[in-house]
């Protein structure tokens, strides 16, 4: 355990994340007071666990370097974001671009101020030139973009930390949870009235655990109430192979969908298994493959690097089996995952029975020549980054790169990672955000996760949005 004391309530997210970025295994705290002020949270410290006193006394900036260059230089490591602890690293490139500073001054000053690694900055001022390029018509002021969350998922995987209901049991439910969605849209109908709606993304959860009439009910009514004609993408997250029919998918082409996503998060069976996934390959590549029939032209395929007892090899097959399909769009992930959290816990209990070897969840981590196999990968392809975000606990402290086909990028991925765009939610466990364009601030309002409590207060849910947006 690292036990961090600082004398004054400053700081504690970046110390908090800059410590767990260099010992991910280690449980992190970040005590505020002296040593012995803080006795219900100090009762389990051993004398194995290590201590540090930090002095919280300057600007963030210097702080973050000083604990960094301790850290490094105490482990050995050095991290290829540098000392950089927020999720949207390529926001720095993007709005020093925004001042008309060069790339060569741009690289100094993310290496200089964030001890960024020169590839990871190339990589920053890259995705931000691409994306400004791919988002360059989109009008912030006037526009937005739709969400709409499907809740239910044909299992739970491990790792996920989305709103997930098991289909299984919430059938009976799902027609009345769209009756609510048709409320919410009943809502921007008539508040977005004028407005040009720019993106519509159906995520969740897995959406297409509905049956063809309901994405057809769904879908047909959305369409009814908003002005659509200038919608210039339509993903449904299709995701799990075992919940594609050719059936669902005849209807999400007839519906207008343009995009959709068949998700491996992995090419082996065995870490299917582990993860919770309840399809295989095989299936993967059938839902693939029919979705192609179908006339789909823009597939987005997901992977994620770090799953347990999944090495280098691993990976490289996983993007060999990839290449196979050739994907529009490939998006990268690295497992983001907590002590306590569901997979952990599930790996734990295994291994203790003897089902897996001892050392698989040390093994649960992304490495460089893992980043640098799929990044290969996706250049064969003919895919290039274009959006790229990080998350806390992230294995490797590595960041999740989406990489497509000219003119395949997802607009809507920009949007939502860049804050740059109102993007209204819909549906249990979403959360909706407007983006103000004078000084770029940002409020949020939420919708309950619990899909009964959701349904239940729904003129409580739309009336959250009306004062937002006021």
């Amino acid at each position: 355990m690292q036990i961090i004391y600082i004398k004054e309530d400053k700081y504690q997210y970046d110390i908090h994340s800059l410590f767990k970025a260099f010992y991910p295994q280690d449980e992190v705290r970040v005590l505020i007071g002296e040593q012995g002020d803080n006795p219900d949270k100090e009762k389990d410290i051993s004398a194995q666990d290590e201590i540090s006193f930090i002095d919280v006394n300057k600007s963030k900036n210097d702080l973050k370097k000083d604990i960094y260059r301790m850290l490094s230089e105490k482990t050995g490591k050095v991290l290829p974001w540098g000392d950089l602890t927020g999720i949207r690293p390529t926001r720095i490139a993007m709005n020093l671009i925004d001042e008309g500073m060069s790339d060569d001054k741009i690289a100094a000053y993310m290496k200089d101020t964030y001890l960024v690694s020169d590839e990871k900055t190339a990589l920053a001022i890259d995705i931000a030139r691409r994306e400004k390029e791919i988002i360059k018509d989109i009008d912030y002021e006037n526009g937005y973009s739709l969400y709409l969350g499907i809740p239910f998922c044909p299992t739970t995987c491990l790792y996920c930390s989305f709103t997930s209901y098991p289909i299984v049991s919430f059938r009976h439910l799902v027609d009345d949870y769209i009756s609510c969605l048709e409320k919410e849209i009943d809502y921007v109908a008539q508040a977005f009235a004028g407005k040009t709606l720019d993106t519509v993304y159906i995520g969740g959860g897995t959406p297409t655990t509905l049956e063809p009439d309901q994405i057809r009910r769904l879908i047909g009514y959305m369409k009814d109430k908003l002005d659509m004609s200038r919608v210039k993408e339509f993903t449904v997250e299709s995701g799990r192979p075992d919940s594609i029919t050719r059936e669902k998918l005849k209807a999400m082409k007839e519906m207008g969908v343009t995009r959709i996503s068949v998700n491996p998060q992995t090419m082996s069976d065995e870490t299917l298994r582990i993860i919770g996934r309840q399809h295989t390959v095989a299936q993967l590549i059938d839902a693939f493959k029919m979705a192609r029939e179908e006339g789909f032209d823009n597939i987005n395929m997901d992977i994620i690097l770090g799953l347990p007892g999944e090495g280098s090899e691993d990976v490289q097959h996983t993007i060999d089996e990839i290449k196979k399909l050739l994907p529009d769009d490939l998006t990268v992930h690295s497992l983001a995952i907590k002590r306590g959290s569901r997979l952990f816990e599930a790996i734990r209990e295994r291994e203790l029975k003897g089902e897996l070897k001892v050392t698989m969840l040390e093994s649960m981590n992304n490495t460089e020549e893992m980043m640098e196999i799929a990044q290969r990968g996706a250049k064969e392809m003919g895919l290039e980054p274009y959006y790229l975000y990080r998350q806390k606990n992230i294995s490797g402290n590595f960041e999740n790169t989406g990489y497509a086909r000219p003119g395949k990028a997802g607009i809507y991925n920009i949007l939502i990672n860049e804050e740059v765009q109102s993007i209204v939610a819909l549906g249990a466990g979403t959360v909706t955000k407007r983006v103000y364009n004078e000084g770029g601030r940002i409020e949020r309002c939420d919708n309950v996760k619990d899909v009964k409590l959701y349904m239940d207060n729904i003129e409580e849910m739309i009336e959250r949005k009306r004062k937002l947006f006021l």
